[in-house]
């Protein structure tokens, strides 16, 4: 009893200070509490009974009454030794007796707060005020409302321009186009409707969280928006709060639900309207802000918003951060395009790295615990689509980078004091940190301007994002490329080609958004009539990595080496989106006409640091994780070299040891492809697959496979996918999938190696038809271009032999090779024996 009583005196004081009032009266066992501002008169009190605390199940340890003096929340005390939902069932029964909606579990430390007819108890950090409890009050979802909503992919569109269907500029083909360039109506695209399908699903399955896992650039603000809508539209949300982590993003996020949302719904930021949040629908802000003076808990009561979306949640719940988060009670989806498909399971037990531990946290706040988000669609799937384009790797490497990057890194020798030589090893790492060279930075910055992406109309540098070691770098690699421009382009620039983008520098936030809008430092002097940014590169450290949206950036550079996965996927992202550059021109309708098809359809991406090989070739995807001891975790950011450490400067020349240009096609990086090992664990695991094989049992595995493990919500994983996750260049069948994963057979072969085996086939099948001179290799390329080539299988088939000569992959003169009598006979023996069918 007496630790109750101490928990009790707890609450007491945790309820005045959030508002509430005691309620004296000597003769009850419980705690009556109202608002301060609202009078109840002895007679309206003493109508509730002298006995009113109790229940035909027992005493109420504390009943909340509303602005009128009727009970409105039951609160289940227990002691601090106790979990409070041991008192669930309990305060359930004094709920209905009382019925009342909401229910308080505490134990004085730990408060869940829950609303008996929608949904389970949720851990909330403080307890809420009588005002937010007028307001919540009110509010009724309806999940079935949401669940049957329909959701096309004119679902923004509706909100933007209702009659949008009905527009003559809408309906001509040849001026759509126009229209939504000039209206910024925005048609969803497949997969964002799949998404917020996806929602609808989880909810029917009785989720509050969830995960979309989009790739930079497939438009997960969009997305959001139109999951906004359907939780205020249905009536399950009355206000949204949208958490992002920098302030640039604050401003980009608001500008984009002004223009989807703005006619149905007000959004606001919140550090500009702290008087009349309340007013607005969607409420915009940084976590930052809220931590700051713990502003979230002074300011909200946990029932102010009914829907929280993080964007960047891996970033934006990290450390103090999450406690913003889960201080709201209400559903959460949090988005991020960072994949986690190269982590392991992990164990708990010793440190790697802080990000990933970050990363499975992040799956498992947003109730994804087995690793799969609600949705997901990956740059794969963006290229694949053409919504997205892959980059070209400049791969560009110095005498003293090579160096630095080897085995044995970058030795130098000094005398100590002693007299002795002294040896000192640096590595990649130490780049600009305890290594200085200020001819390799020219080094970069020249190859650079040399093998630059241009812009398509007017033929200056492709807006450019170089990527900088520290401050101090950004500020040296500044200073170069606008050397190397005005000598380049004297008088064009002035020392505003190249810009310094750091948090050091005053306005920095609004020079990213002018970046943006192609208006950094004014206009391009090229052309009077094309919109596009005088600055041509910003050189920044980490300000324009995470969700920063600037479509028609045409080169990244990456003058520093990286290590984490999720900074290469998040810095790669910021040059996957597509563009048309001519929207940015401007009164000449012939001359935008002209340039309608100019898309941009790669982009150049310097590495001086090798670091796409490191994440292609030696990073270790398969190594098992295991979580760090939160209490030992140290920020990855946190890179400074041990005090004691010697700098070295080297003053001597640099060059260029190796410069390789390499377009990354429809296969995209390894980084992209890992998820193909998710996949290959959770077929393992699962117990009808391996009997089946084990069995041999091919057609029941592989039916099993087509209607459990393909295309469903978790990742929509199919053949097409698989293939492109191994690369593999050929249509592919399930019972290889199979095969392969069970180590039946080494690997899925390639469609080269196929045409070989059948080749070779052909070859053991007809011995006794070959004369001895007969030319093999001729009958080869005969026999594979008659597989893979339509054209040429056509032009066979039609004996229509002349169309060979229009050809490039099968001439004529290659026809003429084939010896007489395997002319016909190849073709038949390929459609008696061969099923072509795997090689489309």
């Amino acid at each position: 009893m007496a630790k109750e009583a101490k928990a009790r005196i707890k609450i007491n004081k945790l309820l005045e200070d959030s508002g509430w009032q005691l309620l004296d009266s000597p003769q009850k066992k419980a705690n009556v509490l109202f608002e301060n501002n609202v009078k109840i008169t002895k007679e309206s009190f003493d109508e509730l009974g002298e006995n009113f605390e109790r229940t035909v199940n027992g005493f109420i340890d504390f009943l909340l009454l509303d602005d009128k003096g009727f009970p409105l929340v039951v609160l289940e005390a227990k002691s601090d030794d106790k979990n409070p939902l041991v008192g669930k069932e309990q305060a359930r029964r004094y709920a209905k007796s009382m019925n009342c909606r909401f229910v308080i579990l505490s134990n004085g430390d730990l408060h869940y707060f829950w609303d008996i007819e929608n949904g389970n108890p949720t851990i909330i950090t403080t307890l809420p005020t009588p005002e937010s409890f007028k307001q919540y009050k009110s509010f009724v979802p309806n999940k079935q409302r949401l669940i049957d909503e329909f959701c096309g992919n004119d679902y923004i569109a509706l909100t933007q321009d209702p009659s949008y269907s009905l527009n003559p500029e809408y309906i001509n083909p040849l001026t759509r186009g126009e229209y939504f360039e000039r209206t910024g109506v925005r048609i969803m695209r497949p997969y964002q409707v799949k998404a917020l399908q996806s929602i609808q699903r989880a909810v029917k399955d009785g989720a509050i969280r969830f995960l979309f896992e989009m790739a930079t650039g497939t438009g997960k603000t969009l997305t959001s928006a139109a999951v906004i809508k359907l939780f205020l539209r249905t009536g399950n949300a009355r206000r949204v709060l949208f958490l992002v982590d920098r302030l640039e993003l604050e401003d980009q996020a608001q500008k984009d639900m002004v223009a989807y949302l703005s006619k149905d719904y007000k959004s606001v930021i919140y550090k500009e309207n702290k008087e009349d949040w309340r007013k607005a629908e969607i409420i915009i802000t940084t976590v930052q802000s809220l931590l700051f003076n713990n502003k979230y808990k002074k300011f909200f009561s946990p029932t102010d918003f009914d829907l929280v979306i993080s964007d960047e949640a891996h970033r934006s719940i990290g450390g103090n951060a999450r406690s913003v988060f889960e201080y709201f009670v209400g559903y959460k989806l949090g988005l991020t395009a960072t994949p986690k498909d190269y982590l392991k399971k992990a164990n708990e037990g010793e440190q790697r790295e802080y990000e990933r531990r970050l990363l499975l946290d992040t799956y498992r706040t947003f109730g994804c615990e087995s690793g799969e988000p609600t949705f997901r669609y990956s740059l794969l799937d963006g290229v694949r689509d053409n919504f997205l384009v892959n980059p070209t790797v400049i791969d560009a490497r110095t005498e003293i980078t090579t160096q630095l990057l080897s085995d044995e890194g970058y030795s130098t020798v000094d005398i100590t004091d002693d007299g002795e030589d002294a040896e000192e090893i640096f590595r990649g790492r130490d780049f600009e940190k305890r290594f200085f060279s200020d001819s390799t930075n020219r080094v970069f910055c020249e190859t650079f301007m040399n093998n630059a992406t241009h812009d398509p109309i007017t033929n200056e540098i492709g807006k450019t994002i170089v990527f900088a070691v520290s401050q101090n770098h950004a500020a040296k690699l500044t200073q170069i490329l606008n050397e190397i421009a005005h000598r380049m382009y004297p008088g064009l620039y002035n020392s505003d080609f190249a810009v310094q983008v750091t948090s050091l520098i005053p306005d920095a936030k609004s020079m990213t958004i002018d970046f943006r809008n192609n208006k950094l430092n004014g206009y391009s002097r090229a052309s009077d009539i094309y919109r596009t940014s005088k600055t041509r590169v910003c050189v920044t450290v980490g300000m324009m990595t995470t969700g920063y949206d600037c479509s028609d950036v045409l080169n990244l550079c990456l003058m520093r080496p990286i290590f984490s996965p999720t900074d290469f996927v998040q810095i790669k992202g910021r040059g996957t989106r597509k563009f048309n550059f001519s929207q940015c021109i401007v009164g000449d309708k012939e001359l935008k006409a002209q340039y309608a098809q100019c898309e941009k359809t790669h982009f150049k991406l310097f590495d001086f640091f090798a670091n796409c090989e490191y994440f292609e070739e030696k990073f270790n995807y398969d190594e098992v994780l295991k979580l760090p001891q939160i209490s030992h975790i140290v920020s990855s950011s946190d890179s400074t070299p041990n005090p004691g450490l010697d700098k070295y400067e080297h003053t001597g020349t640099d060059s260029v040891s190796l410069l390789t240009e390499t377009k990354i096609g429809l296969e995209g990086m390894r980084i992209d492809r890992m998820f193909f090992k998710k996949f290959e664990e959770n077929i393992k695991d699962d117990e009808f697959v391996k009997s089946a094989v084990d069995a041999r049992n091919w057609d029941a595995a592989e039916n099993y496979v087509r209607k459990e493990k393909f295309d469903k919500p978790d990742d929509y994983i199919n053949l097409e996918k698989i293939k492109r996750s191994l690369s593999i260049d050929r249509r592919i069948s399930v019972r290889e999938v199979l095969e392969y994963i069970f180590g039946l057979i080494p690997k899925i072969k390639m469609k080269d190696e196929i045409l070989e085996d059948e080749f070779e086939r052909f070859i053991d099948d007809n011995k006794s038809r070959f004369a001895e001179d007969v030319d093999i290799a001729a009958m080869r390329y005969y026999f594979k271009a008659y597989i893979c080539d339509s054209k040429v299988r056509e032009a066979i088939d039609k004996k229509q032999y002349g169309e060979l000569n229009v050809l490039s992959s099968f001439t004529m003169a290659d026809f003429k090779a084939v010896p007489n009598g395997w002319k016909q006979w190849i073709p038949e023996y390929i459609k008696n024996y061969v099923s072509m069918n795997r090689f489309m």
